[in-house]
């Protein structure tokens, strides 16, 4: 993966801006917060106002937009104005982000058998009813090498087309 000199890192939720906070700050992805505008996660899916907070700004280089984002079909169209400065990466975390929680816990054949989806599974089977906040997020995964873990297991049992990134394409190898 190919990134530009500024990055603007978008997630599509809590859970989301979460974990990448917890990888960027333990120097685990391939981009430092340094790198990012604003030196934070955006939490903007509309791509208008995207524009108009964070690209009105004269960047002397291109821009790399990384969405962190569970759906294969939203869309994100920008101006012409800003299509030959800016590059889209979406990072795809379909179905869920719980789908790390599960993971981690090593119920992943539960989990396909139970024919929930995953925030629901979370919920039920493994009592946990916060999943998406930010709080519970950042504390489940107080560990980051247990969040990498559950990473890179997420990548070995999904069934990722090509040409599609995870997260694990955004971690240092």
């Amino acid at each position: 993966m190919e990134l530009a000199k500024y990055k603007a890192c978008i997630c599509e939720g809590s859970a989301e801006a979460a974990i990448i906070d917890i990888l960027v700050d333990n120097d685990l992805l391939i981009f430092t917060r340094e790198e990012m505008l604003n030196e934070e996660v955006i939490r903007c899916r509309n791509a208008k106002k995207f524009e108009e907070r964070y690209l009105r700004k004269e960047f002397a280089d291109q821009v790399s937009v990384i969405r962190i984002l569970d759906s294969r079909r939203e869309e994100f169209r920008l101006s012409k104005a800003y299509e030959n400065k800016i590059d889209v990466i979406n990072v795809i975390t379909a179905p869920e982000i719980e789908m790390l929680i599960i993971h981690n816990e090593g119920e992943y054949e539960h989990f396909k058998r139970s024919g929930k989806k995953p925030s629901e599974f979370c919920k039920v089977n493994l009592r946990m009813h916060n999943v998406k906040s930010y709080e519970f997020v950042k504390d489940y995964f107080s560990d980051p090498q247990t969040l990498v873990g559950a990473i890179k297991e997420y990548r070995r049992t999904e069934n990722i087309p090509n040409g599609e990134y995870c997260l694990s394409d955004l971690l240092k190898q």
